[in-house]
């Protein structure tokens, strides 16, 4: 981090990767190469956080062949002028983390995940969550990311000025 003065603790990194509506996830792919996609992750004590998707693709072929994975969150984006020199700033909160992905493979786990991923995005549905995962657990990969070390963060940063 280039201005240590922004930085935050891993408690309030935590709490932008709570707010985060999604956060991307960096995976190095079978090649070599970096993949990434913003993803919706549902933590589960802080340490594992579970995304679910299709049964075969990229990410699950990226994690078989390199499990270590980066995650990068974005928080309260708001581009403004600064009122003295009319400089253009684009401020945010933002948090980085890193862990390791393992495909989920135990039906326990899998509805854990699932069910952590419901309250977190459409608790209001969660009546229908039994009958839906009846209906679609056996075509569905579930994803656990350990995180391997505390999470970093960074407060309100400025990452563009421009004079107008």
């Amino acid at each position: 981090m280039r201005k240590v003065s922004r930085a935050m603790d891993s408690g309030w990194a935590l709490e932008v990767m709570h707010k985060a509506p999604y956060i991307t996830v960096s995976f190095i792919d079978e090649d070599g190469k970096p993949y990434g996609l913003p993803l919706s992750l549902a933590p589960d004590d802080d340490v594992n956080w579970y995304f679910h998707g299709a049964l075969e693709g990229k990410k699950l072929e990226a994690i078989k062949a390199h499990s270590e994975v980066c995650l990068s969150a974005v928080t309260r984006c708001a581009p403004t002028v600064g009122p003295k020199d009319g400089s253009f700033t684009l401020q945010f909160k933002s948090a980085i983390a890193f862990g390791k992905a393992e495909i989920v493979t135990e039906d326990a786990e899998k509805i854990h995940g699932l069910r952590l991923i419901c309250e977190r995005f459409l608790p209001q549905h969660m009546d229908a969550f039994d009958q839906s995962i009846a209906r679609s657990l056996s075509r569905t990969a579930v994803v656990r990311i350990t995180l391997t070390e505390p999470p970093t963060a960074n407060a309100s940063s400025m990452i563009r000025r421009a004079r107008k």
